[in-house]
């Protein structure tokens, strides 16, 4: 498979689940109370939470990460995953209530934000690898 095309395909499941992480830590805390009642209890569940950070992390890292290495090489896309989760970390370990469940959300679109801008890189090089090495060195 072209990792071009792989790469688009993680990006495009990384913006969906950064996105519904942001969307999950903006609502729980407001829905909280009505969560049990709807069946979506397990929702408001750390579990739930951390898992859906690990996912972002992991396809993150990998989608982002080979890219780079092997496509772009732009670290824009780099420091918007690592900005967005540290957000996120950040807005877990001191951010309390509302705040945090403005500044978590805040992280999560970064982390979208990432996964787009590195698709809109690996869509524009076209190169593969032999001829960027080429270039360089000529």
């Amino acid at each position: 498979m072209d990792f071009q095309k792989a790469s688009s395909r993680l990006d495009s499941i990384g913006i969906t689940a950064s996105t519904l992480c942001a969307i999950h830590c903006a609502l729980v805390p407001v829905l909280f109370t009505s969560l049990p009642l709807l069946g979506l209890g397990f929702l408001a569940n750390a579990w739930v939470e951390w898992g859906m950070i690990v996912l972002a992390l992991m396809i993150g890292t990998y989608a982002i990460g080979l890219s780079h290495l092997r496509i772009h090489h732009r670290v824009l896309p780099l420091i918007l995953l690592v900005s967005g989760f540290a957000i996120i970390m950040l807005g877990h370990a001191f951010a309390k209530d509302r705040a945090e469940g403005v500044i978590v959300p805040v992280g999560g679109l970064l982390i979208a934000v990432a996964h787009f801008v590195n698709y809109k890189y690996t869509g524009v090089c076209k190169h593969n690898r032999k001829e960027f090495k080429l270039r360089r060195v000529v």
